[in-house]
């Protein structure tokens, strides 16, 4: 069986072939502005090869998805999974010696590297037995070896840039080829393009690039200018896998496409369907009822009408009007006589605390003399909590569960018994989602539960609740998360 494939023709026509034996040996760059073609050539060079050798593709814009059309690649959405799983995956790959296409399509550029560090170093470091050769493509490889620092965190950026250098550094040992294509060579850390022998330049403009170019050639400074004349799909290649000497090559034909396809102009509408477009854009608006206007929020009571309201209140039981009658003092001693009904108060006046957006935000003192009040005005002849029991209460009432009693409840309460009280609230959200196969509740709802507005503060509410084995939290690189309850052997929906 011949190692060589074709990937293109030179300016005379004859076929230029590259040998892929030499090339798991001595690794790929490929460099070219936007729209020279790189994605074109990396697709010929993987659907040439794809019979000879293992493929492990990672694909920051999903460009290479169809790869799995045509042939068996498998196709990894690095959002579905977090770092541990994502590693787990890198592993099998090379026992399995699977030919894969990693999309990251979904996720922001700081998870993307976090992920393609995961992967890289999943390869890198799999057992000696399964070192198999491979041929790793890395597209964009400037956002994954970046020459300086930038928007991404230092760690990030550090533990992506590690992990491409061993690809191109250390991995001809264990079996891994790179063959990375960047845009601008100046972005492209330098460590990383150095350990490549073999080079397809196309396309580039700017004098600095230019330059990197023509000295990876072997070409004059005042051969460069040919860089900047090359057409799209066309590229300069040298190395011992390409040829001894620059030459031009025109990549050929590819069986696959790219799913966003081509972006050749296309005629404008005519004025008349330019008219019937209109209509379309704007009819429905124009016919449309307007949004609802939201319910104005509520006055906020002041002390004073508080006060007031209570006194008001004692004037109807004993004031003005006279001594109570005998029907107020039944109905009285059966209120205080029937817990049943007392717990009925208590559950009305928490949730009509809660009707209130703001409530979790206010003083605990505050709020038990809210609902000192709303018990009086009920007229129970005294509070039935105390601060301390009013406090965990209201905690239950924030994590929705109003009766606690209930024995449905028995179970989940004995799960957060570990917790300190103010914790409760979201934990119960968190508890009673996964209860009720909800999403988990974001940070906004798990913020209002604890009575804070602080992000940071939350991040460590879960984090301290995980440490006390309450909880369990998965999150993947496409930021959704997931909350387990080890006790209760659930867990909420990924959100």
């Amino acid at each position: 069986m011949s190692n060589s494939i074709e990937i293109g023709t030179d300016g005379t026509g004859r076929p230029v072939t590259i040998d892929v034996q030499e090339l798991l040996a001595t690794r790929l760059l490929v460099q070219g502005n936007s729209g020279s073609g790189k994605s074109h050539l990396l697709r010929r060079l993987l659907e040439e090869s794809a019979g000879l050798v293992q493929q492990v593709i990672i694909d920051p814009e999903g460009d290479f998805v169809t790869l799995a059309d045509a042939y068996d690649h498998v196709v990894v959405n690095g959002g579905d999974y977090n770092e541990r799983e994502i590693a787990t995956m890198g592993a099998r790959i090379r026992e399995h010696r699977a030919s894969v296409v990693l999309t990251l399509e979904t996720l922001e550029i700081e998870a993307q590297m976090t992920c393609t560090a995961a992967f890289l170093n999943a390869l890198f470091d799999a057992p000696r037995a399964h070192w198999y050769p491979a041929l790793v493509v890395v597209d964009e490889a400037q956002m994954f070896a970046p020459s300086a620092s930038g928007d991404v965190s230092d760690t990030v950026r550090r533990a992506s840039l590690s992990a491409m250098t061993n690809l191109m550094c250390r991995g001809r040992k264990r079996g891994l080829a790179g063959a990375i294509a960047t845009q601008r060579l100046a972005k492209l850390a330098k460590n990383v393009a150095a350990e490549a022998s073999n080079f397809l330049m196309g396309r580039t403009f700017l004098d600095i690039d230019m330059a990197r170019a023509a000295d990876l050639l072997g070409m004059e400074r005042r051969q460069a200018e040919t860089i900047r004349d090359l057409e799209r799909g066309c590229f300069l290649g040298l190395g011992p896998a390409i040829s001894r000497r620059p030459v031009s090559i025109r990549i050929g034909a590819t069986q696959t496409t790219s799913r966003t396809g081509t972006h050749d102009l296309l005629p404008l509408p005519a004025a008349a369907e330019a008219e019937g477009i209109r209509t379309m854009l704007f009819a429905e608006m124009e016919t449309a009822d307007p949004p609802p206007r939201p319910a104005p929020e509520p006055r906020p009571m002041a002390a004073n009408e508080i006060l007031e309201r209570i006194a008001a209140q004692e004037i109807v039981i004993v004031g003005e009007v006279g001594a109570p009658t005998e029907d107020d003092n039944e109905r009285l001693a059966r209120i205080e006589a029937n817990a049943a009904e007392a717990e009925a108060v208590v559950s009305g006046a928490l949730r009509d605390m809660l009707a209130d957006p703001d409530c979790a935000f206010h003083p605990e003192g505050f709020l038990y003399q809210d609902f000192s009040v709303r018990c009086r005005m009920q007229r129970l002849a005294q509070v039935p909590l105390d601060l301390a029991a009013f406090r965990r209460r209201f905690a239950l009432a924030k994590g929705g569960i109003f009766d606690p009693i209930e024995p449905r409840w028995s179970a989940l309460l004995a799960a957060a018994a570990r917790l300190p009280d103010d914790m409760l609230a979201p934990f119960l959200l968190i508890a009673r989602a996964a209860m009720e196969g909800e999403a988990c509740p974001d940070d906004d709802a798990l913020g209002r539960a604890y009575g804070t507005r602080s992000p940071g503060r939350v991040r460590r509410l879960v984090e301290y609740m995980e440490k006390q084995g309450a909880v369990v939290v998965r999150a993947d690189f496409g930021g959704r998360r997931s909350i387990g309850i080890p006790e209760l052997g659930l867990s909420t929906e990924a959100d």
